[in-house]
């Protein structure tokens, strides 16, 4: 196996919903979906790790993991607040709603990067539960992690024993420890304006998807594409490599 740099580094992607409704958590599944189908297309690995699924088929929040090729030196530009302009399935008047959904990317940390003391989680196992009792299981295989130093608290329900959700959990906790630890250290080298910079990069508008002019722009290179339906099935090329010339 070739070794691991800093550019092919195994990422964790969480898409949560942000503002508007059920439209929001219907483009985190329009997100996920073009992230997996941009993964199964440089040939990566995808590993769901926890998902909340809504009743009309979106999710409050999905995370995974993709591994297996230059995955960071990709992924790494899709951190912020994606923005979503359409009329929703769910709109009988025709309006325009305006949604969005948050991305954070998360490089997944080497063994040694990252040490977690076992007495300090306090480890939790429940019902799994989901949108019409689909795939619900009726034995307590869903894991909550709470550490205690640091407050995080993951959970995992995907899988149908508690061993694989408990070591998905590890994984998503494991990489938000590591963020935190990096964004504590660039608060003591350079002060506080930069720990605040770091901590906008999720809050931080980076693209939006309008759909009734076909067209998805970043704002970060004021860039814009048209043939929106490509795109979001997952031909994310030309978008990457524009991000990658001129935010490197």
């Amino acid at each position: 196996m070739a070794e691991e740099t800093p550019q092919s580094q195994a990422v964790i992607v969480e898409i949560r919903a942000g503002a508007g409704g059920e439209e929001a958590s219907l483009f985190v599944g329009d997100l996920f979906r073009m992230y997996s189908k941009y993964a199964e297309n440089q040939n990566w690995r995808q590993k769901i790790l926890s998902s909340h699924s809504t009743e009309l088929g979106g999710f409050k929040e999905i995370i995974f993991e993709l591994k297996d090729g230059d995955v960071f030196s990709k992924m790494k530009w899709e951190g912020g607040v994606h923005r979503v302009q359409r009329i929703p399935e769910t709109e009988k008047s025709g309006r325009i709603h305006t949604s969005t959904a948050s991305v954070a990317v998360l490089p997944k940390p080497k063994k040694a990067e990252i040490k977690i003391n076992p007495q300090n989680l306090k480890i939790d196992f429940y019902g799994a539960s989901g949108p019409g009792g689909q795939y619900v299981q009726k034995r307590h295989t869903a894991v909550r992690i709470t550490h205690w130093p640091s407050g995080v608290v993951v959970t995992s329900q995907t899988e149908r024993n508690q061993l694989q959700n408990k070591e998905n959990a590890m994984s998503i906790l494991e990489a938000k420890l590591l963020e935190k630890k990096e964004l504590e250290e660039s608060t003591k080298i350079s002060g506080k304006r930069k720990a605040q910079i770091g901590m906008a990069k999720r809050a931080e508008k980076i693209r939006t998807y309008n759909f009734p002019q076909d067209r998805i722009t970043d704002h970060r290179i004021k860039k814009s594409w048209h043939n929106i339906a490509e795109i979001m099935a997952g031909r994310l090329d030309k978008v990457i490599e524009a991000l990658g010339k001129n935010l490197s």
